[in-house]
Order: C-alpha cells, then structure tokens, then sequence
C-alpha cells in the first residue's frame, strides 16, 4: 500500500472537477433550505398570532349574529304587539260609537242608566289594556335602541380588530423582508471570512499537490495524517493540524459574535472496503479520522463549540473511477467553514 501511495503522488491530479461542483451546489442547497427552516419557523410563530387574533373576529362575528337575532325577535314582537294596538283602538272605536248610542238611547229611557254605566266600565276596562300595551311598545322601543347602539359599539370594536389585523399582516411581510435581508447578509459575511480562511491555508501550506480547494471545501489527502487503515494522527500530520489551527484561531477572532459558524471536518474514504475489529466499516475509519483531526484542533486552542467532526464513508467521492489515483484523491479529510 505504501508503495503504491508513493507512485500515486507523483502523478498529476485529474481534471474531474463535476463532483466537487456537484458538492458546491448541495452545500448551497443546505444553505437554502437552512434559510427556509427559519423563514417557515417565524411565519409559524406569526400565523399562531394571526390565529388568535381569527378567533377573537370569530367570536365577535358571532356575538352580532346573536344580537341580529335576538333583534329581529324583538321586532316581530313589536310587529305582534302593533297589531293588538290597532285591535284594541278598534274596540276602543267601537266602544265609543256604543256609548254613543246609549247615550242616545239614555235620553230615551232612564232604565237603560244602568247599560250605560257597565259600558263605560267597559270602556275603561280597555282604555287601560291599551295603555299598558303602550307602554309595552315605548319599552320595546328602548330595548331596540339599546340593541343598536350595542350593536354599534361591536360594529366598532370589528373595525378595529381588522384595522390591527392588516397592521400586523404588514408588519409580518416587513419582518420577513428584513429577516430575509439579516440572513443574506450573513451568509454573504461568511462567504468572505471562509475565502481568506482559505487563502491563509493555501499560503500557510503551501502549493502541495496533495491539497486541493474543492468548491467551498479545503480538502487534504488523508494520508498526510494517517497511515493506511489507522484514526492515529501521525507526526507530520500534527504538523499540518498545528498550521491549520493557528489559521483557524486568527479567522475565530476576527468573525464577529453575530455570526454563527462552525470549522466542519470531513473524513473520507476510498471505495476499498475495511472490517477490523476496530473499524468495522469506512464509517467507523472516516469518522474515527475526522474526530481525531477534532481533538487536535481543540487540545491546540480552536473552540470545541466551533468545530464539528462528520464522517462520509467512500459514499462521497472527490472521483467515481477506481484507478488508484483516484483512491489517493478519494482517500482525503476536508475542512469546511460553513453557518451554524
């Protein structure tokens, strides 16, 4: 294996670059939907506003209904209660036109005295029903009143509760635009701390052939670390690790607080399969990797809560051929400074 890795070197690194374009453009698309998760989050949280404020027009929309209801039995009420009036000035007519002609005929007989005196009883009898049913008909009238001017004041209260409701619909469109612009501003921050983070790698490393940038990733064959089928730094390794960290610590205390970033380091391996006790699959041996490659940063002073190890397996790979160059090109540990 050792030998085989000495005459890869020495070969030129193909010009496959597809792969490394197709991984810019995922990364980009976790980018995007990382932005859409927090776009989605805030309209949830202000839907849930929007919601309560739906509920509470609801209820009022139902308090006038019932109110328009209960109006309109009043004024059946009243229609019912016109109608016993006029009934009652029709007896009332009719009483005056009897006790007009007993009048008349008092004036004929004495003995019809007596009639008279229960007709104006009568008469009496019904002048009070029918003041009573007046009096009725003023109260209903009030009771009307009161109903409309209630009416009124919730007629008011809707109004108002609407005119918030679009206040708050546009100040949601002017939070999302804003959010919207905090977050391309962010990411465009970002992208320039991690294009100087990469020019001071590539002017602290070196022009090394056995390091490439692949799209936003800066990516080390991995056996400048470790040797064939081993997660064990070795010593021209950490000499490597301790120049990335000291370019990791300047790009750390110049990224401002505001901005969430993380130094994510990738393991990566060939297609050739492993299964040791120790690493039964490439998962356990490209994460091993990229663990190990963790801890060094953290023991040389990079912060634990920036970094971030992950391991791929062979499931990613710089190249899809089998030749051993691209094994060697495969076989890598790549470092990516991306958002939180």
């Amino acid at each position: 294996m050792a030998l085989a890795s000495k005459r890869i070197r020495g070969r030129a690194p193909t010009g496959d670059y597809w792969p490394g374009f197709v991984d810019a453009m995922s990364s980009l698309l976790l980018v995007l939907i990382f932005l859409l998760t927090v776009f989605m989050i805030t309209q949830f949280f202000l839907g849930l506003l929007v919601s309560d404020k739906d509920s509470a027009l609801d209820n009022l929309r139902s308090q006038i209904a019932e109110l328009v209801n209960q109006l309109a039995l009043e004024r059946r009420e009243k229609a019912d209660l016109e109608v016993t009036i006029l009934s009652l000035q029709d007896s009332l007519a009719t009483a005056s036109a009897e006790s007009e002609r007993l009048a008349a005929m008092a004036e004929d007989a004495a003995g019809a005295g007596g009639r008279v005196a229960e007709l104006e009883s009568r008469l009496a009898d019904e002048q009070r029903v029918s003041n009573e049913a007046l009096a009725q008909v003023e109260l209903l009238n009030q009771q009307i009143a009161a109903l409309r001017r209630q009416l009124a004041t919730l007629e008011a209260a809707l109004e108002a509760s609407e005119q918030r409701d679009r206040e708050s619909q546009a100040q949601i469109a002017d939070l999302g635009r804003r959010l919207n612009a905090a977050l391309a501003q962010k990411v465009q921050e970002l992208a320039r701390y991690r294009s100087e983070f990469f020019g001071r790698l590539r002017t602290i490393l070196g022009d090394r052939t056995d390091i490439e940038i692949v799209g936003d990733r800066f990516a080390m064959q991995s056996e400048i670390f470790f040797a064939s089928g081993s997660a064990d730094i070795n010593p021209s390794g950490r000499e490597q690790l301790d120049k990335i960290a000291v370019a990791v610590r300047e790009i750390a205390a110049e990224i401002p607080d505001d901005i969430p970033w993380v130094l994510r380091v990738d393991g990566h391996t060939d297609a050739n399969p492993i299964a040791t006790p120790q690493f039964p699959s490439n998962w356990y041996l490209s994460s091993a990797r990229a663990i190990a490659v963790v801890d060094y940063l953290v023991a040389q002073g990079v912060p634990a809560r920036n970094l971030v190890a992950a391991g791929f397996g062979e499931h990613h790979p710089l190249v899809a051929r089998r030749t051993a160059a691209d094994n060697t090109r495969n076989r890598r540990i790549e470092f990516k400074l991306t958002e939180r």
